[in-house]
């Protein structure tokens, strides 16, 4: 399989709504090339989650892993990689955590992002087999970011206030 070129914020692509996978693609060669494809461009950016729609493909598949010593993010948390298709979500409290967000597909930037602090996600695996994922630390605020792209959404919409919205070498300086 292979890296693939990640859309930037302004392909129109970004902004589109996935279609759900249907029940006879589930461990079809189509999906399992895409996954792989995935990982390894989510590998090669390294980030913590990557959707299709950000290599391209309008399907409601995500994919979210989180190493515990990720360069990107200065968190304590670990999360294997799991595949999220056709995922809901539930928000579980109205209580919001905010972080310093940032995206492959808006490199070299970071917005603070107020998001419900615990979630419950349903989905399927690449078998179609049902999993449900319960969380309330960073790996919610993963898997919400996630999500929003199957449904043409970016972190940057859910920004509250644009002086939020920061170069990482700027949000680098300011915590040294």
């Amino acid at each position: 399989m292979a890296v693939r070129p990640i859309l930037k914020m302004g392909n129109p692509v970004l902004r589109e709504q996935s279609k759900k996978i249907k029940d006879d693609e589930f461990g079809s060669k189509f999906l399992k090339d895409l996954i792989k494809d995935m990982s390894e461009t989510m590998a090669k950016a390294g980030g913590v989650g990557i959707a299709a729609p950000q290599i391209g493909e309008l399907v409601q598949v995500a994919i979210v892993g989180i190493e515990k010593e990720n360069p990107r993010y200065d968190v304590e948390v670990e999360f294997d990689e799991e595949i999220i298709i056709n995922p809901e979500i539930e928000y579980l409290t109205e209580d919001l955590s905010g972080n310093w967000e940032g995206c492959l597909s808006v490199p070299g930037l970071r917005g603070y992002v107020e998001r419900p602090a615990e979630v419950r996600v349903k989905y399927r695996d690449i078998n179609g087999e049902h999993k449900e994922i319960h969380s309330d630390d960073f790996v919610a605020i993963v898997l919400q970011h996630e999500l929003d792209h199957l449904f043409g959404k970016l972190y940057v919409d859910r920004i509250n206030d644009i002086r939020n919205l920061v170069y990482e070498d700027q949000l680098v300086d300011e915590e040294e």
